[in-house]
């Protein structure tokens, strides 16, 4: 399966394709996060937000979006239109979410691109991670982005493995991807345009464009005593 930007993404559903200018990999724009931002943002506020919410530092807000109460926004964040931050999420610096997001209550989120309509709506860990157009993470998702053991994440694809050059690297999920409830998405998952992953799973490497990934378990009823 291709790694290539392109292939996993939809730059027509971002602001921010600029990011991805002369990469081979779709993770390599999470090292360029920081520098970008410190160079495009703009700080505005034009949505409407809570004033039980608290927004330190640049960020940028656009019109439309709803910013609930207890919301806390760490800058530099690029918050596009349309989207609804809910009440608690945690939002802790170098995040970029497109139009008509939804980044959901008692999830957090760091160094990441969501691109536009991506949805992460109940307690989810969204760290070091890329989520491309219509992608969403069902509740209790963790995109897990520090090995346990020191050293870069590697992807494992086609029985290869790729060093990233990145110590901490989450997962890229590609457009309209859809990660079940409870799954835990190991460094340097990749998950290919319309791939399911049903409830429980946990993941590690590449999966492959629209294939589904069940989870099977043996449930014994036993009658009781």
């Amino acid at each position: 399966m291709s790694l290539a930007p392109k292939d996993l993404l939809d730059f027509q559903a971002t602001e921010h394709a600029a990011l991805f200018d002369g990469c081979q990999y779709a993770w390599e724009p999470l090292g360029r996060l920081g520098d970008y931002l410190k160079s495009n943002l703009k700080p505005v506020i034009q949505g409407k937000v809570s004033p039980a919410a608290v927004i330190e530092g640049p960020v940028f807000i656009g019109e439309g979006t709803v910013v609930e109460p207890h919301v806390y926004i760490k800058g530099p964040a690029w918050i596009g239109k349309e989207c609804e931050i809910r009440q608690g999420a945690y939002l802790r610096g170098n995040v970029i979410a497109g139009d008509g997001c939804v980044l959901g209550n008692s999830c957090e989120f760091k160094n990441c691109l969501l691109f536009n309509e991506a949805e992460v709506p109940h307690f989810a860990y969204v760290g070091d991670s890329i989520l491309g157009h219509h992608a969403h993470l069902g509740s209790g998702v963790t995109l897990s982005n520090l090995k346990i053991l020191e050293g870069n994440v590697e992807v494992l694809s086609d029985g290869k493995r790729i060093n990233t050059g990145l110590r901490k690297f989450g997962a890229i999920i590609g457009d309209r991807a859809q990660v079940g409830c409870h799954c835990v998405l190991n460094p340097g998952a990749v998950i290919g345009r319309g791939a399911v992953l049903y409830a429980g799973v946990s993941w590690r490497g590449v999966c492959a464009a629209g294939k589904v990934v069940k989870l099977r378990q043996e449930q014994v009823v036993a009658e009781g005593r």
